[in-house]
């Protein structure tokens, strides 16, 4: 596990709990705050513009909104790293996992970091329970985000 304070990669599951106050949205402001070095895949962008477009198209928020929202995301202090240098790593982990590249994607840059992904996607969290993969990956609940 990442120790307190340590870097830690964060996937969409947390920046859009964070904004969206979604499940363990506390912890995950709390993280994003917290100005340890947080890592993600550049893929974090598409995939949270994406929760946002479909907020918007529920009628949950306005165009203006939506477009307030993704430029708030787009100053997060995370260090982002191009997904061209993780797709063969994040492919052999898919392949290893049965998980998708997308969320391998997110476990490669961990490994590569050794660092711990921390997501809100607990189905991904017991996925991976037992496998050596299982030290680069946290659920946010119930991590010490400080």
């Amino acid at each position: 596990m990442t120790p307190a304070g340590g870097p830690c990669v964060v996937d969409a599951s947390v920046v859009a709990a964070a904004f969206f106050g979604d499940n363990d949205a506390d912890a995950c402001r709390a993280l994003l705050a917290s100005g340890r070095t947080l890592h993600a895949p550049d893929l974090l962008h598409a995939e949270v513009a994406n929760v946002i477009w479909k907020r918007r198209r529920l009628g949950e928020i306005d165009d203006q909104e939506a477009a307030d929202l993704l430029a708030d995301v787009l100053r997060l202090p995370l260090e982002m790293a191009p997904t061209g240098p993780l797709a063969e790593a994040a492919l052999q982990i898919a392949i290893a996992t049965d998980r998708t590249v997308y969320d391998c994607l997110y476990l490669a840059l961990a490994v590569r970091e050794d660092a711990v992904l921390l997501t809100g996607d607990q189905r991904l969290v017991n996925a991976l329970a037992g496998s050596p993969l299982e030290r680069h990956i946290a659920g946010i609940s119930g991590v010490d985000t400080e």
